[in-house]
């Protein structure tokens, strides 16, 4: 059964990957890419969460400890993703200027 989630999450994150390549620079959006990898490894922490949780119930303590240590390790990268700064990219046709106020400061 593992071998089939693991088969499969390589077969999501190589579509996504030849998605995101297959647009052009100018179309790639990072915070969109940004916010569906948080998406999804928010979604791989609670499913290994889960797995503890069972784990731990069978009595399978070594086995919790692995799923729990994965858990937060991918807590861990949901951080590091969540604090990259990705600038918002500047509508066609509008000046950088037009969302900064009198001061120069990034208007709201």
């Amino acid at each position: 059964m593992t071998q089939l989630h693991d088969l499969r999450l390589r077969l999501l994150v190589q579509q996504e990957s030849e998605r995101i390549a297959g647009n052009s620079p100018a179309e790639l959006d990072l915070s969109v890419v940004q916010a569906r990898s948080l998406c999804w490894l928010a979604l791989l922490a609670e499913a290994h969460e889960d797995q503890a949780s069972d784990a731990e119930r069978r009595g399978d303590v070594e086995q919790a400890m692995g799923w729990f240590a994965d858990a937060m390790r991918l807590r861990d990268v949901i951080q590091v993703v969540s604090t990259i700064e990705i600038p918002l990219p500047v509508a066609a046709g509008q000046e950088e200027a037009e969302y900064e106020d009198d001061d120069g400061q990034l208007a709201a």
